[in-house]
């Protein structure tokens, strides 16, 4: 009788084990599924820029030659369509990065006056800024060219920016307001016992605490003006301010389109965000083990 208990005792300690098992095995099956979907379009694009003659995928999963001839033409800018490649990835990276700055600097002081400062009917702000999303942005874009010639700003990089601040920032509010909540506000109460003002508060404890929120709004932010190719068209007009993504667009203005100087472009083009994020990742983890203990 007891070696039977005993057996069953061992059976019931297995199934959990298998069943963890089976958890982990699908787990790692599904995300090596969702990986694989995410990166053929990529593949593809990859497979099309070494091509000699920019033909379409024609189904190959393998190139049959390292023909390596579109990048080296990208770098040199040796086409008409790219003579001023490297200017405009300048001009990406710089309305990207302003834009994540901007955006940062502005929905945080924000979030700090909302939440740590305890204003009557704060909710109000954070309601009507999202208010900005419930009209589709492209049904802004005419009054807000409107508004850039009026304040000279046409042909600027800062209209493109100013726009993207525009309409990142109300969900950067949302996000970091609801983050911020999770911040005990006895930190704030012994900041000020010790002699703390309103800017030590923000700038030693509620930024490093905020950290990963930041980051992740940071990042929204970065794709959200890298991405955006409408106002960049409409508030750019001079080659020289043109950004990557509007020079892309002249691609499709020849007949015979070189699919694999386009398909280079495209890659080259989508390493900044990638560099960025990497380079910011380790933030997000550190940021929840700092601030709060000294002023």
């Amino acid at each position: 009788m007891s070696i039977a208990f005993t057996s069953m005792q061992r059976e019931y300690r297995l199934r959990p084990r298998r069943r963890s098992k089976r958890n982990k095995i699908g787990a790692v099956v599904l995300g090596a599924a969702l990986l694989i979907w995410t990166l053929v379009p990529i593949y593809n694009m990859f497979l099309i820029a070494l091509s000699e003659d920019g033909d379409e995928f024609t189904g190959a999963i393998w190139p049959q030659d390292w023909n390596w001839d579109s990048f080296r033409v990208v770098w040199e800018e040796d086409y008409w369509y790219l003579e001023n490649f490297w200017r405009q990835l300048g001009n990406s990276t710089y309305m990207a990065i302003t834009t994540m700055v901007l955006t940062v600097a502005i929905a945080s002081l924000v979030s700090f006056a909302l939440g740590r400062m305890r204003l009557r009917k704060g909710w109000i702000i954070t309601d009507i800024a999202l208010l900005t999303y419930a009209i589709p942005s492209a049904f802004l874009v005419i009054p807000f060219v409107h508004l850039m010639r009026l304040y000279g700003l046409t042909d600027s990089l800062w209209s493109v920016i100013a726009a993207e601040v525009t309409f990142a920032t109300p969900y950067a509010i949302l996000i970091l307001h609801g983050y911020g909540r999770l911040i005990p506000l006895e930190l704030d109460e012994s900041a000020k016992v010790d002699g703390a003002t309103p800017l030590q508060m923000y700038l030693r404890i509620y930024l490093p605490l905020m950290a990963p929120a930041l980051v992740a709004v940071g990042i929204y932010a970065l794709l959200l003006a890298w991405n955006e190719y409408l106002y960049q068209y409409l508030l750019i007009t001079s080659t020289r301010n043109a950004t990557v993504a509007v020079a892309i667009d002249q691609f499709f203005d020849s007949d015979e389109a070189p699919w694999n100087y386009m398909m280079a472009v495209a890659l080259i083009y989508s390493l900044p965000p990638v560099a960025i994020y990497f380079a910011l990742r380790r933030y997000m983890v550190a940021g929840l083990t700092m601030g709060g203990v000294k002023l």
